[in-house]
């Protein structure tokens, strides 16, 4: 039985032994729903328990949850009691834990990142510095409080705050404490929705209403708050709370999702292209069968989705990479290069310049027949045509077996409310990395919004977004996803500076709404 907390809202923010101990749940007792994703990734098999609500649906009280929790830990089977934030820090752990040991079930406490300490970091507001050395932690859900107690100038952290802010503003003034003591409240601190507040004693309460600030919030009171305007680095990431499109196959998305985070955005994977296999196998199974019988001297990879489809096969005939013993393989990039070695391969040949087809036709051998025992290539393709390297093999003396490998047809369109996002330029940006994802994303959703940040990967895809009426914000200087986001992220950071130097708030692309569609110019 295991006490675990999640940290305070950052998924990346779990600890190393919390994540092992959820992999290895059989049961997760939670009543946080936000856990729900967290348990979806980390525990998908586990069983996962309410401790929100009875069976009676009615709210469980803390000792209504201690007997859930010890019943569940009786079961015999490795039984995780997820928490939010710290199970011993302003938590029911500590009650939780207390029957498991009157009813003799051995337990342990696994810390998580709390709340008190993490969301002013993520504000970029130390709760210590050389002259301000102590720090009191007060929950202003408590019934009563004597604010005279922390009327010295020690940094305050209020948790619980925001419905009662105008209340313990003023009584910390008439405690004491200067009416201009700086404030700041942070709102779902750790996470990419996260919203900060600088204020005053005398003026938060105001300036708390005019945000429209609303639970979960921290605040915190104290001089250490004006370290803020050199310290803030969550909230002044390049693409902090821009929420992004991903059009692209729902595999191939996360690598790319995940550098945009890194970023601060908020990324939403819409597939636009599916992958299936072709509509008649017979000319793939032949391939097969000869690459197995030596009859190729040459396979080339122009995409991951090409390893891919040949794994498949091998699988479905029970073949392993033993049945390339002798075979030269080449890749068309160092993404598909990757999809190689994990199946245990190293390719031959990468580009060592342009990632492209006309860049694997710079570094490939001619056919020299004395030197080449074989002179056929055996090339696994998409049904989209790949003439470019097929005639430049055959300019080099190859023979060709141009094989459709797979089929790229177009996604489902995605639900009714993305699609209306995407018209009414509810997302800040859309990252498109081939032609076909501007296709089928207009294809199956509608052309982006004018205020929406067009980022592209390479001039074919910069022309066929125009084509569309689409006007290109961001080119990538290598046809790389991480090139991309890159620039993407560039974008944001040269947008940004330029607002504070006219001396207007930072604002979201989709929060600047230009009264009429942009034209590709």
């Amino acid at each position: 039985m295991s006490f675990v907390g999640s940290g305070p809202g950052d998924p990346e923010l779990l600890t190393v032994r919390a994540a092992d101990l959820l992999r290895e749940a059989e049961i997760v007792v939670t009543e946080a729903p936000e856990h729900a994703a967290l348990v979806a990734r980390l525990a998908p098999e586990a069983e996962v328990v309410d401790g929100g609500f009875g069976t009676d649906g009615q709210p469980l009280t803390h000792a209504g949850r201690a007997k859930v929790v010890v019943k569940q830990a009786k079961s015999g089977r490795r039984v995780v009691r997820l928490m939010a934030g710290d199970p011993f820090v302003y938590a029911s752990g500590p009650e939780e834990a207390q029957a498991c040991v009157k009813a003799g079930v051995a337990f342990e406490i696994v810390p998580g990142v709390s709340s008190v300490t993490a969301v002013p970091a993520y504000a970029g507001v130390p709760l210590t510095d050389k002259k301000h050395r102590e720090v009191a932690v007060v929950n202003c859900s408590e019934a009563k409080i004597d604010w005279a107690a922390y009327a010295d100038d020690r940094t305050l952290v209020l948790l619980s705050a925001v419905s009662a802010i105008s209340d313990v503003a003023k009584a910390l003034i008439e405690a004491g404490r200067a009416p201009e003591t700086p404030v700041a409240m942070t709102r779902v601190g750790t996470t990419t929705e996260q919203e900060t507040v600088v204020s005053t004693l005398d003026r938060i309460a105001a300036d708390a209403r005019a945000a429209r600030m609303a639970p979960p919030a921290v605040t915190v009171v104290g001089d250490v708050v004006d370290l803020r305007t050199t310290l803030s680095w969550f909230e002044t990431k390049p693409l902090f709370g821009w929420r992004v499109l991903v059009p692209r196959t729902k595999e191939q998305a996360g690598s790319l999702s995940a550098r945009l985070r890194g970023f601060g955005a908020v990324p939403e994977e819409v597939p636009t292209i599916s992958v299936e296999p072709p509509r008649n196998p017979q000319q793939m199974d032949k391939a097969i069968r000869g690459l197995v019988e030596g009859r190729y001297e040459w396979i080339a990879f122009t995409s991951v989705n090409a390893v891919r489809a040949v794994r498949e096969k091998f699988d479905e005939y029970g073949l392993d990479a033993r049945a390339f013993s002798g075979l030269k393989i080449a890749a068309v990039g160092d993404k598909t290069a990757a999809a190689i070695e994990a199946w245990g391969l190293r390719a031959d040949l990468v580009p060592s310049g342009e990632q492209s087809a006309r860049g694997l036709l710079e570094d490939w051998p001619p056919y020299d027949d004395l030197l080449d025992p074989i002179n056929r290539v055996f090339l696994p393709r998409a049904d989209i045509a790949t003439e470019t390297l097929v005639a430049g093999l055959l300019e080099l003396g190859w023979e060709v077996d141009d094989v459709t490998a797979y089929r790229t047809v177009r996604a489902t369109p995605p639900p009714a409310p993305t699609r209306e996002a995407i018209k009414t330029g509810k997302f800040d940006a859309v990252v498109f990395t081939s032609s076909s994802t501007v296709r089928n994303l207009v294809g199956i959703a509608g052309k982006p919004h004018a205020s929406t940040v067009i980022a592209v990967i390479g001039p074919a895809t910069a022309k066929t977004a125009e084509e569309h009426g689409l006007r290109v914000d961001v080119l990538a200087s290598e046809p790389s996803v991480e090139v991309l986001v890159d620039a993407l992220a560039d974008f944001g950071a040269a947008r940004r500076a330029s607002l504070i130097e006219a001396g207007q708030p930072v604002t979201k692309p989709s929060e600047r709404r230009p009264s009429a569609r942009r034209k590709a110019t």
